[in-house]
């Protein structure tokens, strides 16, 4: 009994069963006093929903009595319980989305110093990937219902809202928060949640995507701490930046380092900046044996812990940690990438990761 009162659904699954063989249990009974088919049935269907058209034959014999009494009782009481557990069923979902959305407002209300990313796009969804990889504390606000229900499945803690809309990002602890990332599409929004944002939080730090350069100007002018344009950085940028800020602005955010990464691209090499996961064959390593690994591919200039501590020249015995950023200087061409993701588990199976 509680386990089918637990579930409005399941009962009312049972109830509508139950009801099936009313049905057709009177239905038989019927014609096996003579009726047919279609008589029997009609007459079955006229009692249990108590529509009182008058009887399709004449019910003058006491079987015929038993049948139409029996019917009655069950199919009226059936009629009753499905009726109920229908509506119960209906508001169910209802207050189970009440109350999941209070315990999500309750976990964010438990945050300090935390992440709002606004949007679960194509750059959102890296971003949540790349911070959680970190052990950074975040919040999606996502408006569209199938976005939000991909970033539940990942486990993050998420929003339903229009984070152009104050309330939404009051909601998102934005006077709690220390980052800010909005990477909507869409420029104006981006400028418009900046607005919003440095208002509700002037001590904010607030990276902003642009589609259009000329929009960088307008982010800054708004309160944007920093821009980022995804056709030339993406994603990765945004999660440096959070991530470890100092070094972010030191490998991409001055004049010199910029002149650097042109020479070094020239020359068919790249810096990056690769997160440690925890379930990666890489974490764990040394410099030495990470290098190694890579077989010339890369070397490692710096480890950024995720403590903060900023490691240069990094001994050849230091062990890379899962959270650890580690900047490497490398052949371009996807393999750095591929060497830091791949999966423990076929390292452990003696086969080549890159």
């Amino acid at each position: 009994m509680n386990g089918t009162a637990g579930s409005p659904l399941r009962s009312l699954l049972a109830i509508i069963a139950f009801m099936v063989v009313v049905v057709s249990g009177a239905t038989t009974a019927y014609m096996f006093a003579g009726w047919s088919f279609g008589d029997a049935l009609y007459m079955v269907l006229l009692t249990i929903y108590t529509v009182g058209y008058g009887e399709v034959r004449a019910i003058n014999t006491p079987y015929l009595h038993a049948i139409t009494i029996t019917t009655i009782i069950l199919g009226c009481t059936g009629m009753i319980m499905v009726t109920g557990y229908l509506v119960q069923a209906l508001t169910f979902s209802q207050v189970q989305r009440l109350l999941g959305g209070n315990r999500v407002k309750t976990d964010i209300d438990k945050l300090q110093g935390h992440v709002i990313i606004c949007g679960f796009g194509r750059i959102g969804v890296r971003l949540a990937k790349d911070l959680a990889i970190g052990g950074v504390k975040f919040v999606v606000l996502e408006r569209e219902e199938a976005r939000l229900g991909e970033a539940r499945e990942l486990g993050y803690l998420c929003w339903h809202g229009d984070a152009t809309d104050e309330a939404a990002l009051k909601i998102a602890g934005i006077e709690r928060a220390k980052i800010l990332a909005t990477v909507l599409p869409s420029d104006a929004a981006n400028v418009f949640i900046t607005l919003s944002a440095r208002s509700l939080n002037p001590d904010i730090k607030i990276i902003a995507r642009a589609e259009e350069p000329s929009t960088e100007r307008k982010l800054l002018q708004a309160g944007a701490d920093q821009v980022v344009l995804p056709t030339h950085i993406g994603a990765e940028r945004i999660a440096e930046i959070v991530l470890f800020p100092e070094t972010g602005h030191f490998v991409r955010g001055s004049e010199r380092m910029t002149r650097f990464d042109s020479v070094i691209r020239d020359l068919g090499l790249e810096l990056d900046v690769a997160v440690i996961a925890a379930d990666t064959a890489v974490s764990g390593l040394t410099v030495k044996d990470l290098e190694d690994r890579a077989k010339g591919a890369f070397f490692v200039i710096q480890i950024n812990r995720s403590g903060g501590e900023v490691v240069t020249r990094p001994p050849s015995d230091l062990r890379v940690l899962p959270g650890d950023g580690v900047m490497v200087v490398g052949r371009s061409g996807g393999r750095i990438k591929a060497i830091f993701t791949a999966p423990a588990e076929r390292a452990r199976a003696g086969r080549t990761i890159y």
